[in-house]
C-alpha cells in the first residue's frame, strides 16, 4: 500500500479532506512538520468528519524525522509537482511508494525534490491555472497508484 505525505501543509481544511480519503482506502497518512495549524485543530476535524478513528496517520517534526522513517522503510520517494517529470497516469507505482505533496503555496521544497527518486505531474490544461487543490492532486495520485495495484475491495 502506498503512503501519502504532507510536507508542511497550511491549510486544515485540506489536510482534514485528504485524511477521510487516506481512512476510505485505508492508505497511510504522514504529516510533515512543522504544520500551519494545529492537528486538533477544528477546521481540520470538520473536513475529516467522524472518520479520525480510521485515518492511519504518523506526525513527524520535520524533513529529516521523516525521511530517517522512510529510509528505514524503503519504498521510492515520488516528489508530486508542475514541474515533474513523468505524468501521473504513465507512471508505474508500486506498493511501498511514498506519494510526496507540499505545501499550498508552495508545493515541495527543493531540497526535497532532490531526494525523490522521480518526480510525477498531473497535467494542467489552462496556462493561467498554477496549481489544482492539493485535496484534489493527492486524490487523482493515490487513486492512479491504486488503480494500477489493483487494490481489492473489501
Amino acid at each position: 500500500m502506498p503512503n501519502v505525505v504532507l510536507v508542511e501543509p497550511q491549510i486544515p481544511p485540506n489536510t482534514g479532506n485528504i485524511a477521510r480519503t487516506c481512512a476510505a482506502t485505508q492508505t497511510p497518512l504522514h504529516l510533515v512538520g512543522p504544520l500551519g495549524f494545529q492537528i486538533d485543530d477544528r477546521q481540520v476535524k470538520r473536513a475529516g468528519l467522524d472518520y479520525w478513528p480510521y485515518v492511519d496517520l504518523t506526525y513527524h517534526e520535520n524533513w529529516d524525522a521523516f525521511a530517517n522513517e522512510a529510509t528505514n522503510r524503503r519504498g521510492r520517494r515520488l516528489g508530486f509537482t508542475t514541474r515533474g517529470r513523468q505524468h501521473y497516469s504513465e507512471f508505474a507505482f508500486q506498493a511501498d511508494d511514498w506519494l510526496l505533496f507540499g505545501c499550498e503555496t508552495a508545493g515541495l521544497p527543493e531540497s526535497v525534490l532532490a531526494t525523490c527518486d522521480d518526480t510525477i505531474y498531473i497535467p494542467i490544461q489552462e496556462p493561467r491555472v498554477r496549481s489544482l487543490n492539493l485535496s484534489v492532486s493527492v486524490a487523482i495520485g493515490l487513486f492512479e497508484a491504486l488503480r494500477q495495484l489493483q487494490t481489492p475491495r473489501p
